[in-house]
């Protein structure tokens, strides 16, 4: 299943980013630096994060067919949510 539109979030601080990345890896998804992709069990997406305007995206690029892409999507900003709290 193909992908959607980028989810932007607004306002994150790098404090912020940095405890993202953290949760990210706990869950076993290798992000590093402020852009890249990352793949796992056949979700892959794309990030871009910009220090200077604190803005986010998380962009969900393919879920597997067992996965909706809504399903990714509601997980990537449950997580941005948990990080930025």
């Amino acid at each position: 299943m193909t992908g959607s539109a980028p989810q932007v979030f607004q306002g994150i601080e790098p404090w912020q980013y940095a405890k993202l990345i953290e949760k990210a890896r706990a869950a076993g998804i290798d992000l590093a630096g402020n852009s890249g992709t990352a793949s796992k069990y056949g979700v892959d997406v794309a990030w871009s994060y910009e220090p200077e305007s604190r803005e986010l995206q998380i962009h969900c690029l393919k879920a597997p067919f067992f996965v909706s892409v809504a399903d990714v999507n509601a997980k990537i900003r449950a997580l941005v949510e948990s990080a930025v709290a």
